[in-house]
């Protein structure tokens, strides 16, 4: 295995074309006050696998593609479950 950077997170978005933003939440106990935080970035990915909004996915560190992507997502860790409503249920009789 490379010596390359891996994060995972969550999509956000997928509006744009073979790109998605990835948010990466991060816990940690503050140095002097020992609280914890919560920080989170967001990241733009490249993505030939076709993710889907509230995927968990892991992302790799690549050379730049774009002005702003600079990483791949590497796989699909977990698919959000997205329940359909279907047609004529839930109708009153």
């Amino acid at each position: 295995m490379n010596t390359r950077r891996r994060l995972t997170g969550v999509v956000t978005s997928n509006k744009m074309q073979n790109t998605v933003v990835v948010k990466i939440t991060r816990t940690y106990s503050h140095p002097l006050y020992r609280k914890v935080v919560h920080s989170s970035s967001t990241i733009k990915a490249h993505d030939t696998l076709g993710c889907q909004i509230g995927d968990e996915v892991s992302i790799v560190e690549t050379r730049p593609i774009s002005k702003e992507k600079s990483w791949v997502v590497e796989s699909i860790i977990k698919h959000k479950f997205v329940e359909t409503e279907i047609p004529g249920e839930g109708e009153q009789a």
